[in-house]
Formats: C-alpha cells, sequence, structure tokens
C-alpha cells in the first residue's frame, strides 16, 4: 500500500498536465478498496501493469491490485507480448535465429507467421501441452523507421546499426522513455563491419579511409588514381534511411566533413548492392562484412604501410576500424518475464553460437596466442625510433610472450574519454565473466595504448591512465564477483604498439586502446 501511495504521489509530483480527460479502460483498486487509479490501459507483463492516468504513466504491482474494465488481461491465460522493429539486416535474420534457439534451449514451440514483406510473429508455446505462452511481432524495415516506432509507441525494442542520434534522445525523453544513451537502455547484440567492396576483376584491392572518403563524395572519379584502369568509378550505397549507410556518413564522410556525391547508386538491401557491384568492373560500394555476396573485399590501408582487413577477429577487437555494432534499444519501462528471459538468452553463449551460425560476429571473448600476432610486432619493431627503441620493445615482448591477449578490448570515442559503444558493452561483457568465476586464478592484464603523436613520456602516461579507468570501470560493473580469486594488473606502453597509420584521425582512433591479456 505503501509504494502504491509513493508511486501516486511521485506522479503527481512530476506531472504536469493534471487534469486532462483520458480515457477511462481500466480501474486498478487496491485490495482493501482505499486507492483506486482510472487510465488507459497500456500493457501487463504478467506482474506489472502499465497505466496512462491523469498524474502521468504509471506502473503498478498486479498483485497488490484488483483489476475492472474491458481492458483487463486475462490473468490465467497471460500471454507476453513483444514488439521489435528496426533494421532489415538484422530482423531477416538475426533476431529470427535467436528466437528459435531460446525457443529450443527452453522447450518451447515457435511458430513463424508471416504478415507481409516487412512483419512477421513467432508465436511461443509451451510443450507438449500447446498452451500459447507469448508473441514477439517483428517489423524488418531499416533503422530510422525502428526509432520512429519507439516514439509513436509501436515498438518495445529497436534494432538498430548505429547509436542513437542526439534529436532521438531528445524526442525520446520528451515522450518518457528515459535516456536511450543511459545505464541498460541498450546492448549491443551481435558486431558487423563496413567494407568496400569491387567486382573480383578490379585490380585495386586496398584503399585508404581518406580515399574512400573522397571516392564517394566525387572528389576522385576515376579508378586511375587510385593506380586502377582509366575508367569511371560508379558509386553504390544502401538507403539513405539504412542504418549501415547512416553509419558511413557519421564514421566515414563526417570526420573527412565531405557529404556524399549527387551521383550515387541507392540500394534498398545490401544483397542487391553487392549483385550490383559484382556485375559491375568499375563499381565501388560500401557493405555490411556479413553481405558480401560475389564482390571482392577491400583491405584499409596508410601511407606507412599498415593495412588493416575486415576478419572475424579484427572486427570483435575492433583492430579493424570501421565495425558496426548491432545494437538493440530499449525504453525505460518493464518488459513481460518472457521478454526479459530471451534478453538475458542473447548474451549467453549458446546465443553467441547462434550469432556466429547466422553469419555475423559474436562477443564471446577469445584468447589470442602471441604467435598468432606476428604482424603486430613485426610493425611494432619496424616502426621503433628514438622514442620507442628496441629496449622498450623487448621488456614489452617479455612481459606479454608468456600471456594471450583477450578478444575484449576497449576503445575511445573520438576526441573523449568516453569508451565507445562496443567499449561499453565489453565492460559488461567481462564483468559478468569474472562474477561467474571464468577468470578464477588466473591473471588479468589492462594493457593502455596510445598514438603517436606528442612526447613518448607523455603518451605512456595517458596510456597509463586509460588502462586504470577501464579496469576501474570492469571492477564497478563486478558488483557480485569475488576478485579476492583473481589478480588484475594494469600496464602501459603508449605508443610501443601502433595498429595503424597515426597520419589520420581514424589511425589515430585505433592506436588509442586498451586491450586485456590473461594467463
Amino acid at each position: 500500500m505503501r509504494l502504491l501511495r509513493a508511486a501516486i504521489f511521485a506522479a503527481l509530483f512530476l506531472s504536469a498536465a493534471v487534469g486532462a480527460a483520458w480515457a477511462q479502460d481500466i480501474t486498478l483498486t487496491s485490495r482493501d478498496g482505499r486507492v483506486e487509479i482510472t487510465g488507459t490501459f497500456l500493457g501487463f507483463d504478467g506482474e506489472f501493469y502499465r497505466v496512462d492516468t491523469a498524474y502521468g504513466e504509471l506502473t503498478v504491482d498486479g498483485s497488490g491490485v484488483l483489476c475492472e474494465g474491458p481492458a483487463c488481461p486475462d490473468l490465467e491465460a497471460y500471454v507476453a507480448r513483444l514488439r521489435v522493429s528496426g533494421s532489415a539486416t538484422m530482423g531477416d535474420v538475426l533476431l529470427p535465429a535467436l528466437v528459435e534457439g531460446f525457443a529450443l534451449r527452453n522447450g518451447y514451440g515457435a511458430e513463424r507467421i508471416e504478415t507481409d514483406a516487412t512483419h512477421y510473429e513467432y508465436v511461443l508455446s509451451e510443450t507438449p501441452d500447446g498452451r500459447e505462452i507469448g508473441r514477439f511481432g517483428f517489423r524488418a524495415t531499416n533503422t530510422d523507421e525502428g526509432f520512429a516506432d519507439l516514439l509513436a509507441d509501436e515498438t518495445d525494442i529497436v534494432m538498430a546499426l548505429r547509436e542513437v542520434r542526439p534529436d532521438e534522445l531528445r524526442r525520446a525523453a520528451d515522450a518518457g522513455l528515459g535516456q536511450l544513451d543511459g545505464p541498460n537502455r541498450s546492448r549491443v547484440l551481435a558486431l558487423d563491419a563496413m567494407v568496400p567492396v569491387t567486382a573480383a576483376g578490379n585490380p585495386v584491392r586496398a584503399i585508404s579511409v581518406a580515399d574512400l572518403a573522397r571516392v564517394f563524395a566525387g572528389q576522385i572519379s576515376n579508378w586511375r588514381a587510385l593506380d586502377g584502369p582509366d575508367a569511371p568509378i560508379s558509386l553504390h550505397l544502401l538507403d539513405r534511411r539504412s542504418g549501415l549507410a547512416q553509419a558511413v556518413q557519421d564514421r566515414v564522410m563526417g570526420p573527412a566533413r565531405l557529404s556524399f556525391a549527387p551521383g550515387v547508386i541507392r540500394h534498398p538491401t545490401n544483397e542487391a548492392l553487392a549483385e550490383a557491384v559484382s556485375r559491375d568492373p568499375f563499381a565501388i560500394g560500401i557493405s555490411s562484412f556479413s553481405e558480401t555476396g560475389n564482390t571482392s573485399q577491400m583491405t584499409l590501408t596508410g601511407p606507412c604501410g599498415f593495412t588493416l582487413r575486415a576478419e572475424r577477429l579484427t572486427i570483435k577487437t575492433e583492430d579493424y576500424p570501421l565495425t558496426a555494432p548491432m545494437f538493440l534499444y530499449l525504453p525505460a519501462r518493464r518488459l513481460p518475464k518472457l521478454a526479459r528471459d530471451f534478453l538475458t538468452y542473447t548474451r549467453s553463449q549458446p546465443a553467441q553460437i547462434v550469432i556466429r551460425r547466422a553469419g555475423f560476429t559474436d562477443q564471446a571473448p577469445e584468447e589470442i596466442p602471441i604467435s598468432a600476432q606476428g604482424d603486430r610486432f613485426a610493425n611494432a619493431i619496424i616502426s621503433a625510433g628514438e622514442e620507442v627503441d628496441l629496449a622498450d620493445l623487448k621488456e614489452m615482448i617479455g612481459t606479454l610472450a608468456p600471456m594471450r591477449r583477450l578478444s575484449t578490448s576497449f576503445r575511445f570515442r573520438a576526441g573523449s574519454v568516453r569508451l565507445d559503444a562496443q567499449s561499453r558493452s565489453n565492460v559488461q561483457q567481462l564483468a559478468r565473466a569474472l562474477e561467474a568465476g571464468q577468470y578464477d586464478a588466473r591473471t588479468l592484464y589492462f594493457v593502455g595504448f596510445s598514438d603517436g603523436q606528442g612526447p613518448a613520456a607523455g603518451n605512456a602516461v595517458i596510456a597509463q591512465q586509460r588502462a586504470d579507468a577501464v579496469q576501474a570501470a570492469v571492477l564497478r560493473a563486478a558488483e557480485t564477483a569475488n576478485l579476492d580469486r583473481v589478480t588484475i594488473e594494469t600496464r602501459a606502453y603508449g605508443e610501443a604498439l601502433p595498429m595503424a597509420c597515426d597520419d589520420s584521425a581514424w589511425g589515430r582512433q585505433v592506436n588509442r586502446r586498451v586491450e586485456v591479456w590473461v594467463r
């Protein structure tokens, strides 16, 4: 009773529009009859009612009230409902695979019902009696549509191939959906990458990110400028409302302060883009790593000679600079227990196997021996100079050689000390592993690295500060971990192990990182 009254008083205090005329679809009455709430029924998750009242939106514990009205759910035959909308790249393959994996693991039946080209629904049922327990509805279009549906209260979760934008954040907060960029309001479901692709017969196999931006801006319009044939370049991208195309704008064109050329050919799907590029020997496109079709992937390079290619491990570690995390955004409201169980499952080890089999990059940590990192250490030796000499490299290799690098890495937003989206997800993932005791009786090193701008001594200090900050973030998140069972230390080697050229903003961002090494 006290909690119910507190909820009402809090809503009264926060409401700025008391007295509006609301449709009274249901009435919730406390079991002693002393408190009554009327309003529009918004949902029931099997435990809590969500009601839009004259005092604002309230969430009320169903165990303490009786419900009257035509919209009241049947508690005996309750069916959990979840609505998911957004990226077709996620909605066409990844989410169906995860729903079916979730059902199989829990012994549920899962029947898929197609409504139209963009809508489908999974009906989950208990076996063997076949009692319906949940309906998960999907609308697979694009990231923009997903956020629009959320703001219109037509979805519960957004599938997004980019981070939420400032105007969407503002409108979501105004609509009472909470801060979508806050803790637990988003999660990285899987990983993909943006890759430049050409027809298989095109002789140009590598391109710098700077040149890639100039190509799509129309400043480089002939393959001859890229040491290719004397032929005009045709440009291919996904539809403007695609999250991947918007990520290209944010990650490739934005830092170069360039806009797309007017002659870019747009495609509704990655499959259509790959098909068009594969047929045109003078075409270039930017596609999803998971859907390159019969095209040839180009390697990213720079004037200093470093090359980076999109592969499963380079995407997982973010060594490849154009990674594309696949997000789920959740508003600040309760979901049905069945939906919460599904979201918990998506982070499990069995789900990571499903993600990989669906053609995407999972987030399960992998241990990479130093023998598989020869190119990185060869680059370090080549780049050694007056400020980072061979003695420094010998000390670094002596420390790390007995250890293995985890695929879990941490990088920072450009011009910011805040971790990027994938790294924030990695904090939670590593914290859960510590809580589960996966690294008991082992040693973890958080190892900081920097770019090569400025004095080496100063860069080493900055790298140490970053390593300390990441370690602190992980330990804060690992609330229930028994840290007496694991040894955790930090190290810093500054600019001693570059991953990319320092002559570009994206190269410097790749080099500023914290790696995790384990023994």
